[in-house]
Order: structure tokens, then C-alpha cells, then sequence
């Protein structure tokens, strides 16, 4: 049975990664999680605020802009739980130390800037690529999504400019014309992309005048989105493709490579079941692929993608008519 696969360049022997999240904080859960057959980690993100704010004397987290007006404090990472930035280098170190596989590091980004150096640090750092987590909420109607996007691509320019490690760009399915914008940064030199970000959810407190945030962990369901956002890009960009969020079973990476997906990332799954959850999962997946006469990953992958479609926009249209009717 064949799972090996190609993520940025890099040679897996399975599909499973370890997505961006606390599981990679504690060493020991690292070890633990390479024991069980991680196929490669990727770190929690580092975000251009705690950058820049380290730059800037402390400037995004000072308690001026913090009682500037009632969220403020929600959108600034915790500073008791986040990595400085120093502290996310050396923690890099240690990590690929202890690992063995390949260590991807992760940048939450939204701007141009000063902090893009830091890339060049994580690669020197021991980094064998880097996710860019390029978030941006549109939310000043004066910037239009052409300026948003443009924005984008700059930032993946820069980065690539700075590093010889490939770079996987991590996404928000937010986008007006999501499978052009993608193409735009497969051309732009971004080896791979993630699909997608996970938004947390909001709520307000009527009594309090107060909003509500929280992450809540992913299920199955949730990946019905990034199952479609995979198959409309099979084949028609170069770039990697990796799906996040919504991956707990073998079923799901099933579903995933079908689609054409290179690798799958499991956070969610393995915060409820454990580091050891990872060798249930391809053991699973072994299974089914064999009671299914599937000899490789690489046969199955993109084999229920767009691109065998040759009119995706109509096949998406009928099939909604007929849902509806």
C-alpha cells in the first residue's frame, strides 16, 4: 500500500499532518506526536502584530490603543500565552531538534512590512517551509477586493524573494472569485495552498453590550467547503494543495485526496482523541484503500475534481436546480 506523497517539495510517507495549533507548544507533545507518525508538523502562528509590536516598543498591545474602544482587547493574541517572537525562533530550534520530519513554521499576516525579515530568521532557524497565513477581515469599504487581493500577492512576492524554503499560503474561502485569485498566487511563486482558515464565532451578550468570541473544534462537517474549494483548483494551479479543518477519519482523508488534495492537516481530531489518533487514522485509511483495491494515493488523487468537469460554473448550476426543484 502506497500513501507516500509530494507536499512543497517535500517526500512524505503519509498524508497526515499536524495542522497549526497548540499540539506543537510542548515538546513532549511533539515527541509524542512524531511517535505516532505525524508525516510533518506545522507550528502555531506567529502574527506580524507580535512582530511589529516587539518593534515598536510594545505599540499594538499598550494599554492606550487596549482601552481605545470595548474589543480591543479580543483582536491582540494574549501575551501571557503567545511566543514572542525570540521565543518562537528558539522554539523552532527545539522543535526540529526533537522531531525528526519535516517542521513547518507559520506567519499570520495581513500587511507588507518590516516583519518580513523574520521569515529568513525561521528558515535560518531550521524551518523546511513556511505556511503564510494571510488573513484580512475587508472590513473598510473604502479598500476593494482588487486592492485586498493585490495586497496579497505582493506579500507572497516579498516572502519568496527572502526565502529558498517553499511557502504554502493558508486561506480564507472569502474571496469573489476564489479560483482566480488562487491562480494569481500559484503564478505569484506560492508552492502551496491550504484550504481553508477556520473563522471563530461570534455571538453578543444583549445585557452586557459585550462580544462574544470563540473557536469551537472542527467535525466532519466542516469540510464539505474545503472539499469543494480543493476540486475547483485539482489541476489547475501547480501550487501543493493541502486541506484543514473538518479532517477526523479516513473517510475524510478519503474524501480529500479524491478531490485532489496532497496532504490533509487533523488539529481538532487530535486535541479530542490524542496524539494517537494519528495511527488510527492511517491504519484505517490502509484498510479501505485495500478493501477497495486502491494501490496508491496517487491513483485516487483528483479523480473526483473540477477538472474532469468541462463546464464546472453549469455542472454547480444543475446540480442546485435539481436540489431545489
Amino acid at each position: 500500500m502506497n500513501l507516500t506523497t509530494d507536499y512543497l517539495g517535500l517526500q512524505l510517507p503519509h498524508p497526515l499532518i499536524v495542522g497549526s495549533g497548540p499540539l506543537t507548544d510542548d515538546i513532549d507533545t511533539v515527541k509524542e506526536l512524531v511517535d505516532s507518525g505525524a508525516a510533518a508538523l506545522v507550528l502555531r502562528s506567529l502574527y506580524e502584530e507580535e512582530i511589529t509590536g516587539e518593534q515598536m516598543a510594545g505599540f499594538f498591545n499598550s494599554e492606550s490603543y487596549s482601552d481605545s474602544f470595548a474589543e480591543a482587547s479580543s483582536y491582540a493574541p494574549d501575551p501571557e500565552l503567545a511566543f514572542g517572537p525570540e521565543e518562537y525562533l528558539e522554539h523552532l530550534r527545539r522543535v526540529k531538534n526533537a522531531a525528526g520530519i519535516p517542521v513547518i513554521a507559520s506567519l499570520n499576516c495581513m500587511t507588507p512590512g518590516s516583519w518580513m525579515f523574520h521569515a529568513r530568521l525561521m528558515e535560518e532557524a531550521g524551518a523546511d517551509a513556511l505556511e503564510l497565513n494571510i488573513f484580512h477581515a475587508a472590513s473598510d469599504p473604502s479598500m476593494s477586493c482588487s486592492e485586498v487581493e493585490a495586497q496579497m500577492i505582493r506579500i507572497v512576492r516579498e516572502v519568496k524573494k527572502e526565502l529558498r524554503i517553499p511557502i504554502a499560503v493558508k486561506l480564507s474561502p472569502l474571496f469573489t472569485a476564489f479560483a482566480h485569485f488562487a491562480r494569481q498566487l500559484d503564478a505569484a511563486g506560492a508552492d502551496g495552498l491550504v484550504l481553508f482558515n477556520r473563522s471563530h464565532r461570534v455571538d453578543i451578550d444583549v445585557l452586557e453590550l459585550e462580544v462574544l468570541r470563540a473557536m469551537e473544534l472542527s467535525t466532519s462537517s466542516d469540510l464539505e467547503l474545503r472539499l469543494k474549494g480543493t476540486a475547483i483548483l485539482a489541476g489547475r494551479v501547480k501550487a501543493s494543495l493541502a486541506v484543514t479543518g473538518g479532517v477526523h477519519n479516513a473517510h475524510d482523508v478519503v474524501k480529500a485526496t479524491m478531490v485532489g488534495a496532497h496532504v490533509t492537516q487533523m488539529v481538532s481530531a487530535l486535541l479530542r482523541n490524542g496524539p494517537r489518533h494519528l495511527r488510527k487514522v492511517r491504519a484505517d485509511l490502509e484498510q479501505w484503500m485495500d478493501e477497495n483495491e486502491w494501490s496508491s494515493l496517487d491513483e485516487m488523487r483528483g479523480n473526483m475534481g473540477f477538472e474532469r468537469v468541462p463546464d464546472p460554473a453549469a455542472y454547480e448550476r444543475e446540480n442546485l436546480r435539481k436540489m431545489l426543484r
